[in-house]
């Protein structure tokens, strides 16, 4: 599975108690779905029925989870410095 996800974060989070949940636990966001980044909000969900071998684009303004396959990722160069 691959998985296309756009974000703007810049540094590291820095968590601390008040974001645990009711359980003592910190859940952080693996899929890279979340509204609530670095924080797991349960976006996840929308990828369940995800395909081996598809790739799949989540839109980042779309609350319910609509995704699109797409052929490939295509990074582009870098230039040199």
């Amino acid at each position: 599975m691959t998985r296309e996800v756009t974000h703007e974060e810049r540094g590291p989070a820095i968590l601390d108690e008040s974001d645990m949940g009711d359980d003592d636990l910190i859940y952080v966001c693996r899929c890279g779905l979340s509204d609530s980044k670095p924080l797991c909000d349960g976006s996840h969900r929308a990828t369940e029925d995800e395909t081996e071998g598809v790739v799949y684009k989540y839109a980042n303004d779309d609350a319910d989870g609509e995704r699109r396959e797409i052929d490939e990722i295509v990074y582009a160069e870098r230039a040199e410095e």
